[in-house]
């Protein structure tokens, strides 16, 4: 469901996209760590840990600089969860100097987004688990903020939570949150920044009233109350024009929108008639054209239309391209899909002060980067 804003004409935002001006860094007890089991190595590739352990054995503690990039430009996020690591996970925080950009700083190939400076044996077993942070919520983040651009000026949902393992949620909430989504699906995904889930009238409690979506509709009416914004699926009969209508009709202005939801698999009814022109499958220009005309005919101009199903940056920009009537879109398995390499890589270009890096990387300072206190 979607809380009411005031806002007539725009679907929910319960969150603002980050401004450029907020520096804030979220607190380390946010990310609710491991802390003992990242510690122990337990989480690290084992290289890591014996090179920990071989540096103590030989009593070598050598000042190193690490130094961290991207392979790809994107939307860096990842920073404050891998600042938090650590912090809480090294063996002694006090010994380092830590340098980063910010969660939803733009970056290019090859920047240098963070470094490390201290004694190495402090830190070695952590490489694993900041790059791997770092990794998942840039891509996450880039992704979004791709589809958030096409779909600009019109507002996106976060709706890949089914398509991933649970785990995951509150960082790609978070992600997703610094990219710009208007909202996100579930609670946790929301946890991070203070948000909380938004979501519509399912299929499956259309089906558990026996497939008659006004009924469904009304009845979440009946027991919601009114700062949730009623939005209903209305492909349960594949059908899309009739139900939008029976839903208006039963909801007056308790509703707020429809969604179209059409499987790819299959053709609305109302399409029907203009087969040979376009493809027919899932939602499509000519499907929304026809909803959105049957409810404006019908006097329910003010009902909104959100889209989902299959979408990601072509079809969104395919849509904005020919002006389709959609309100907002809800995009879920294209974000969490792996479009780029996203790979982050660390290194130690320097020892003790001199240059150490291995062959094809070189020390590369930013005077982007601001020191972590």
């Amino acid at each position: 469901m979607f809380r009411a804003t005031g806002k007539s004409n725009r679907w929910t935002a319960e969150i603002d996209t980050l401004k450029c001006a907020d520096r804030q860094r979220l607190a380390p007890e946010t990310f609710r760590l491991p802390v003992e089991e990242m510690r122990a190595g337990t989480y690290a590739d084992k290289y890591f840990v014996r090179t920990r352990h071989v540096l103590r054995a030989d009593r070598h503690s050598p000042n190193v600089l690490m130094q961290v990039f991207c392979k790809a430009s994107g939307i860096l996020c990842g920073v404050d969860e891998a600042i938090a690591i650590l912090k809480l996970a090294s063996d002694d925080w006090s010994a380092l100097t830590v340098c980063a950009l910010y969660d939803g700083d733009c970056v290019e190939a090859f920047e240098t987004v963070m470094t490390i400076e201290g004694p190495y044996d402090v830190f070695a077993h952590l490489e694993t688990l900041y790059l791997g942070v770092l990794a998942r919520r840039t891509r996450i983040a880039t992704q979004t903020r791709r589809v958030v651009d096409a779909a600009a000026p019109k507002e996106v949902f976060y709706f890949p939570a089914r398509h991933d393992h649970y785990a995951v949620q509150a960082g790609d909430g978070y992600a997703a949150r610094i990219a710009g989504v208007a909202a996100v699906s579930t609670d946790v995904q929301g946890a991070w920044w203070g948000g909380e889930g938004i979501g519509t009238v399912p299929h499956a409690a259309i089906a558990a009233y026996g497939g008659d979506t006004a009924l469904a509709g009304r009845k979440f009416a009946e027991h919601l109350p009114d700062s949730v914004q009623l939005v209903v699926l209305v492909d349960f009969e594949n059908d899309s024009v009739k139900t939008a209508l029976e839903v208006a009709r039963a909801l007056g202005p308790r509703l707020y929108g429809v969604r179209l939801d059409t499987s790819g698999t299959l053709v609305d009814k109302s399409v029907i008639p203009a087969l040979g022109q376009f493809d027919p499958r899932g939602v499509n220009r000519e499907l929304v054209v026809n909803v959105r005309k049957a409810l404006d005919d019908a006097g329910f101009e003010s009902v909104r239309i959100i889209a989902s199903g299959g979408f990601g940056v072509d079809k969104i920009r395919a849509f904005e391209a020919v002006g389709v009537p959609v309100d907002a879109y809800g995009v879920g398995s294209s974000l969490v899909a792996n479009h780029g390499d996203f790979d982050f890589t660390a290194d130690i270009v320097l020892t003790d002060g001199k240059p150490s890096a291995k062959v094809g990387r070189i020390h590369k300072p930013n005077p982007r980067l601001e020191e972590v206190p």
